[in-house]
């Protein structure tokens, strides 16, 4: 980042601390008088007067010829003050107070830009963020609003420029989903990855995303040893995006590598010495332990308090045991015994 770029924005922080000060409204000033010199500060671009004369002008002339106006002019303030709460509160007010006024789809439009900007403040203007990374709440709240907007006043003059702007907010919606998805793969986390990209896929068509949507699902089922849903995923993404970066000479590459699990000292020593032996697959640590405990327990039984038949019964139990694993239908198989 360079110095000018810090200068500039310490320079702004200091003239926004400096002119936080209330202006004071001279209340000897007419309705006429209040809303001209609101409309002076509106073209001049001092939003901060012209926020404290349209309040003014509402307050104390709440059923005047501008009325109406100054609430929806004050939207237009706030929002070029950069203080998107208060656009939008005041937005939302104008809609509740008046919805059958024949501006109130600027109201509506005004509301969706104030959230579309609300990630952008000033250090976002001058720093390289990616704005897919970050929390979403916004844009997802402006999609919202242009998406009321679009569908009330389909014939509005701000319908074309909300559809584009949602346009661009899918496609941010969607790429944020793809990151949080490969972070949830370095975590290990493969279901809440498998789900990330089946939502891209169900609810963001038409995206650019919708592929490494798909390349999402074949890694984290692959990981989960979901070979069915894995292959299926994989020939929707050859047939629909055969040239996508995963696909190499026809083979799919996952994009996060395998996690290492080997503890430190494995690690540290290139392998030489294993802490533990790789656990097979669907057990953990915790269910080993408690097998553990279980083997341990039975061990410090005292001689004189086992059944004197202890050998005969455990024969029968492993007799049975093998007696019923033979007997078990295929169906028993295909649902793991859960309607033996």
């Amino acid at each position: 980042m360079q110095v000018k770029h810090l200068l500039l924005i310490a320079t702004l922080v200091l003239t926004a601390a400096c002119s936080s000060n209330k202006p004071e409204v001279d209340e000897n000033l007419s309705e006429t008088e209040l809303y001209q010199q609101a409309q002076d500060d509106l073209n001049s671009n001092s939003y901060n007067n012209a926020i404290a004369k349209l309040k003014a002008l509402e307050s104390r002339y709440p059923f005047g010829r501008y009325a109406e106006q100054a609430q929806l002019e004050l939207i237009y303030a706030y929002y070029k003050n950069v203080e998107p709460e208060a656009a939008k509160s005041a937005a939302e007010r104008f809609i509740r107070l008046h919805p059958q006024h024949a501006n109130v789809d600027y109201a509506y439009y005004l509301k969706g830009l104030a959230s579309f900007d609300q990630d952008r403040g000033l250090i976002a203007r001058f720093l390289p963020l990616d704005l897919t990374k970050r929390d979403p709440g916004a844009a997802r709240d402006s999609y919202n609003e242009f998406a009321q907007l679009t569908s009330r006043y389909p014939n509005s003059r701000y319908a074309p420029d909300a559809k584009a702007r949602m346009i661009y907010l899918r496609n941010l919606l969607a790429a944020y989903e793809i990151h949080a998805g490969r972070y949830y793969l370095t975590r290990q986390a493969y279901v809440a990855a498998a789900n990330r990209g089946r939502y891209v896929v169900e609810n963001l068509q038409e995206t650019p995303s919708v592929g490494d949507g798909l390349a999402l699902m074949v890694e984290a089922y692959q990981r989960l040893d979901l070979d069915d849903l894995a292959a299926t995923s994989l020939e929707t993404l050859k047939l629909n995006y055969p040239d996508h970066p995963t696909l190499v000479d026809g083979q799919f590459v996952p994009v996060v590598e395998e996690a290492d699990n080997r503890s430190w000292l494995a690690k540290a020593t290139l392998g030489l010495i294993e802490s533990d032996a790789p656990l097979p697959p669907g057990e953990t640590r915790a269910s080993q332990d408690v097998i553990r405990q279980y083997e341990d327990a039975k061990e410090e039984i005292p001689d004189e308090l086992q059944p004197e038949n202890q050998d005969e019964v455990e024969e029968d139990l492993e007799s049975e045991a093998e007696g019923n694993a033979d007997d078990r239908s295929w169906f028993s198989y295909m649902t793991f015994g859960l309607f033996d």
